[in-house]
């Protein structure tokens, strides 16, 4: 108990000295910065990248504080409450204007075409509560509006539990539970797909046809659970589970929420297994992360379809995703600079949609690479720039389909898909950023020039995108 309550206090005394080094004028992140009192420079490098410290911050459950508490002791003098006066709430607004390349043929089948520009006010709109919600637990709950959809729905999602220890070498010991709905969204690092660059892109672009299932595609259909440890504030290891937690279905012959049948897309079987790993090393103003992440998902394709694939026993698809990631931060007194990137390889067993006549091959493999490099001046003015390319397995059948045609098929059957990102950055306040954002495709689909067989060459969906982002 003593060895805890000693770590806990370095906590508090780093967060008094970090918070007055902190620049007086600097605009705080929402409800993080005023649970700690620290500026956001405390936890990002600019927002939402983070540091060392806030990457630890995290680990601990959100829970460092600096704020009145309302408590209530036991006589044996254990901790029963510890509310801050102050709830943990804040807002997240986005605001765009999208431009493409070439205009989208008119859906209606009328010989015309679509607006080449798109206007999203707001693009999204957020409600976060984030921070403590007792003396081991916090949360990071968003809430979310989303333009493309004009709904309102949970968004990304962590409640931890965590706990440290002194080891007798002095070492310390951190280590919790995650409650996630998004496979990495739990993650410390942004070389991962939930908190990786770009850090907001458009909602109104031509998106590719093919993505690994840990990047994002079982995003907020999934609840999972896992276990975590860090040795040192460098030797990271967690393992866990997820499982479907659909939202906004309901069972067709109860009209309640579940249970989910047949009539649903990618209910997963039994369990997913997740796995991280990790090495963080930190030197003067440089710190380097390399690891490697992984999940296992074995989906029911669903959907409603009469054959007996799409019930939920029989053949399954099983997908297997293996990533290594890397990222190094440079933290100087004016110039930052990080460099972060992924490697993500799924191998496919296919065998209820190839039973289906949904593929062409029993099995697929996919693998995407993506490496980014940032650099800020004083946190004010900032420019990124980023590669990105899929590819994999030519299957005619599963890269064929599209719902709007000469526009996301693959003539040839490839799900090759390569381009760049490149982006400017300026920050009045360290809460408020202003994107320019342009995204160039070199392939999309599986060819750079007529990928559709229609006539559309990967270039005509290049995007520019503005963004105004903030966070209050």
């Amino acid at each position: 108990m003593r060895k805890a309550h000693w770590i806990r206090r370095a906590w508090i005394l780093q967060l008094l000295l970090v918070s007055g080094l902190a620049s007086p004028l600097a605009h705080a992140v929402p409800s993080f910065a005023r649970q700690t009192g620290m500026a956001c420079e405390a936890c990002h490098t600019v927002f939402p990248e983070l540091t060392h410290f806030g990457r630890m911050f995290k680990a601990n459950g959100y829970t460092l504080d600096n704020l009145k508490q309302v408590r209530d002791i036991e006589t044996t003098r254990e901790t029963m409450l510890s509310l801050s006066d102050m709830p943990p709430l804040s807002v997240m607004v986005q605001a765009s204007q999208t431009w493409l390349n070439q205009a989208l043929p008119d859906s209606t089948g009328s010989g015309g075409h679509s607006q080449t520009s798109t206007t999203g006010f707001p693009q999204q709109l957020s409600l976060f509560y984030a921070g403590k919600i007792a003396p081991q637990v916090g949360a990071m709950i968003q809430l979310t509006y989303a333009s493309d959809s004009g709904t309102i729905g949970i968004d990304n999602t962590d409640i931890r539990y965590a706990n440290n220890l002194v080891l007798p070498d002095a070492r310390s010991l951190v280590y919790g539970i995650s409650l996630n709905n998004n496979p990495t969204v739990q993650d410390l690092w942004n070389s991962t797909p939930a908190w990786g660059f770009p850090y907001a892109s458009t909602n109104a672009g031509v998106s590719p046809l093919a993505g690994a299932q840990i990047d994002g595609a079982l995003a907020q259909d999934v609840a999972g659970i896992s276990a975590y440890a860090m040795w040192n504030e460098s030797v990271y290891a967690e393992f866990g589970a997820y499982r479907s937690a659909k939202q906004g279905v309901t069972n067709p012959i109860t009209g309640a929420a579940g249970p989910l049948d047949g009539s649903v897309s990618n209910v997963i079987n039994g369990i997913a297994p997740y796995w991280r790993v990790a090495y963080e090393h930190q030197w003067d103003r440089n710190d380097i992360e390399v690891g490697m992440y992984g999940a296992e998902f074995k989906l029911y394709p669903g959907g409603g379809t009469p054959a007996a694939p799409a019930s939920l026993s029989g053949p399954a698809n099983q997908f297997r995703d293996v990533a290594e990631d890397f990222q190094y931060q440079f933290i100087g007194e004016h110039n930052i600079f990080s460099l972060n990137g992924t490697r993500i390889h799924e191998s496919m067993q296919l065998d209820a949609s190839f039973a289906a006549g949904a593929t062409t091959n029993p099995s697929d493999v996919l693998t995407t690479t993506r490496v980014t490099g940032t650099y800020y001046y004083r946190r004010k003015y900032g420019a990124s720039l980023g590669h990105f390319e899929t590819t994999g397995s030519t299957d005619a059948a599963l890269y064929a389909a599209g719902t709007v045609p000469g526009v996301v098929t693959s003539a040839n059957g490839s799900p090759n898909t390569r381009g760049w990102i490149a982006e400017l950055n300026y920050l009045p306040w360290l809460n408020t950023k202003l994107s320019l954002q342009f995204t160039k495709y070199d392939e999309f689909n599986g060819a750079g020039s007529n990928y559709d067989g229609a006539g559309r060459n990967a270039s005509a969906n290049d995007t520019t995108y503005l963004l105004l982002w903030l966070n209050f």
